[in-house]
């Protein structure tokens, strides 16, 4: 038998799934992280090998009956970088004499493709940081967004704790309004002074995007500022979406969400759906149709036409 492999990876860990060519799942696995920015790409390659090893001997396969593998990982957003793994991996199974066809992709790529079973469509991720990436008709990919923290992630969890922790910084100061959130860093953080925000922000690498739920229940409680915040970064995300579908050329679009700022019930991911339905109706927001292991698959199946 001849199988495809998928292999979905990131900073802690790497899912891998190995399917036959109908794509039916006959076994699945974890192995380490695999973003290789972080990791080396020899210790990444590695850790590919042994799970592939592992699923040879569960499936009692031999390496040659793996016609095609791909993997979507962290950092593997910008081609060369992903060629760079790739080199790695297959010159490690080389010097073990084995030939493999494997192909690297990002994270979110492999996300798309399982999250509309390979048809058109987008995703909007947004976790600590925001981007969105699309797939026409035509199967060009379009990318908005993404521009890291500097100057992008808008809709994040990291702006949107960027922009509480600007609020409260301007409220010890006497340059802002008061705010629920404030007195929410001060009883889950607990920092009530100007001096023990800064230096938690620039000495003590103080993780911004962990207070963006703050903002979102001090908004759901009415606090003016709060949902300021969430109403602009809505307004950010909604310009995500169109520059989208003017990009993709369609007034209709299949929406996937992805991350825990969109895609888990809170009351900015309401804010934001109802928005899009009253400001773009001809966005379909809907659950992704398979994991993002599964979208590695069907790029696997891709690399064989």
């Amino acid at each position: 038998m001849k199988y495809l492999v998928g292999m979905d990876g990131g900073g802690t860990k790497t899912a891998c799934v190995v399917t036959d060519q109908n794509k039916n799942i006959l076994f699945e696995c974890t192995g380490g992280p695999s973003n290789f920015l972080m990791q080396g790409t020899e210790k990444v390659s590695e850790m590919l090998f042994g799970l592939l090893s592992k699923c040879r001997e569960e499936l009692k396969a031999e390496y040659s009956d793996f016609i095609s593998i791909a993997l979507g990982t962290t950092g593997a957003g910008r081609r060369n970088d992903a060629e760079k793994l790739e080199e790695s991996f297959l010159t490690f199974a080389k010097n073990k004499g084995i030939a493999f066809n494997f192909y690297v992709d990002s994270d979110a790529r492999i996300a798309l493709e399982g999250a509309f079973s390979g048809k058109p469509g987008s995703i909007l991720i947004a976790g600590t940081g925001s981007i969105m990436f699309g797939k026409d008709a035509y199967g060009q990919i379009h990318r908005v967004g993404g521009f890291g923290r500097w100057i992008g992630d808008e809709g994040s969890g990291f702006y949107i704790g960027k922009c509480g922790l600007s609020a409260a910084a301007k409220e010890f100061d006497g340059r802002g309004e008061s705010t629920l959130f404030s007195k929410l860093l001060k009883e889950k953080k607990g920092i009530t002074t100007s001096e023990q925000l800064i230096t938690e922000i620039y000495k003590n690498n103080f993780d911004i995007a962990s207070v963006a739920p703050f903002v979102i229940q001090a908004a759901e409680n009415s606090d003016e500022v709060c949902n300021n915040i969430l109403s602009d970064q809505c307004d950010e995300i909604l310009l995500h979406i169109h520059a989208m579908m003017k990009n993709m050329k369609v007034s209709e679009l299949d929406l996937s969400l992805i991350g825990g700022i969109l895609s888990t019930d809170n009351y900015f991911a309401r804010i934001f759906r109802d928005e899009v339905s009253r400001q773009i109706p001809g966005v379909n927001i809907k659950l992704p149709d398979l994991p993002p292991a599964m979208g590695a698959v069907l790029m696997a199946e891709n690399k064989l036409v």
